[in-house]
């Protein structure tokens, strides 16, 4: 089930000609756009795609950013200077802006020429969150535009994937409370992935642990494992492996045999040990992201827990001018 803002968003896409797709913003909400610009890469026959952090956005100005371009941003709060001022940019440039966000009222929302307002953790008939809600609009744009034979599966997909998410966490949950008595310690852990899954990674080691743990840790694709970051591994290196079901999973599973042969502290977290119900096999690789976040957001509670570190704590962000 389509939501009717996302609906006009289509509608109005089938008045317009998109040959290049800007996804945009920073931190956690440019983390969740990594799958879509997979699945974009991996579906489009004519349409372009690139992702941006929004500040760079508006100072590399990409020359193609034009009347047949589609931007869309994301920013929780909709207050992300970097992120409003994107949208400006683009506007001024006659893109067509979709924003994603969690107030209505905000300066994002104003700024922009569509908005989508999610609510995080709020029953809807709907998987209203900005993962679903990215996919919705990007397989909307390619069924229409390239007539795209994965749109109608997809949002059935979707609508069919809570009880997915729900028993996934509960599955997960004595995993997490070990993860977290074993490492509450720890100075630094890595998160690694690829495909679809390397946003998960890198919102995993930006967000909650170097945001809201205060841990040192780096994001590493595991296709670049082997062109350097492997000589970090030692014994008690903590090392979280993310295998999605995307066509890069082989990456993943050659990155996690070497780890597995040289370190002791490889935590694995599979999307193949979730219990898929009647989720369509064609879209579950899209889908193994919005599972694997939020399986790793019970890790994240936790390993707070276990720390007496709160999720919600700060030092720096919200507190001090930057």
């Amino acid at each position: 089930m389509l939501s009717e803002q996302v609906g006009r968003v289509l509608e109005e896409l089938q008045r317009r000609e998109i040959e290049k797709v800007y996804l945009v913003a920073c931190g956690g909400s440019s983390a969740l756009m990594y799958a879509s610009k997979y699945a974009l890469d991996r579906e489009a026959k004519r349409i372009d795609s690139d992702l941006y952090s929004s500040n760079e956005f508006v100072y590399r100005n990409p020359a193609r950013l034009g009347e047949k371009s589609l931007v869309i941003l994301c920013s929780h709060y909709g207050k992300t200077s970097e992120t409003v001022e994107a949208a400006r940019h683009a506007r001024k440039k006659g893109a067509m802006t979709v924003s994603l966000t969690n107030e209505a009222d905000s300066p994002l929302a104003h700024a922009s020429e569509f908005v989508i307002v999610y609510e995080e953790g709020k029953e809807h008939p709907f998987l209203n969150d900005p993962h679903a809600i990215m996919y919705e609009l990007v397989f909307g744009l390619l069924h229409i535009q390239e007539g795209n034979r994965k749109f109608d599966t997809l949002i059935r997909s979707l609508a069919e994937l809570r009880p997915v998410l729900e028993k996934a966490k509960e599955q997960a949950r004595a995993a997490a409370k070990d993860f977290g008595r074993t490492f509450r310690e720890a100075n630094i852990i890595y998160t690694m992935g690829s495909g679809a899954n390397y946003g998960i990674a890198y919102w995993f080691a930006i967000c909650i642990l170097m945001e809201m743990q205060w841990i040192h840790s780096h994001a590493i694709h595991a296709g670049e494992y082997f062109h350097g970051p492997f000589e970090i591994l030692e014994k008690d290196v903590p090392i979280i492996q993310l295998l999605g079901l995307d066509e890069t999973r082989p990456v993943e599973k050659r990155s996690l045999a070497f780890s597995q042969k040289y370190g002791e502290n490889i935590i694995v977290v599979d999307a193949n040990d979730v219990d898929w119900g009647q989720i369509d096999e064609s879209v579950r690789g899209y889908l193994a992201p919005i599972v694997l976040q939020r399986v790793l957001r019970v890790y994240a509670e936790e390993l707070a827990e276990a720390r007496q570190h709160p999720l919600s704590t700060r030092r720096y962000m919200w507190k001090v001018p930057y």
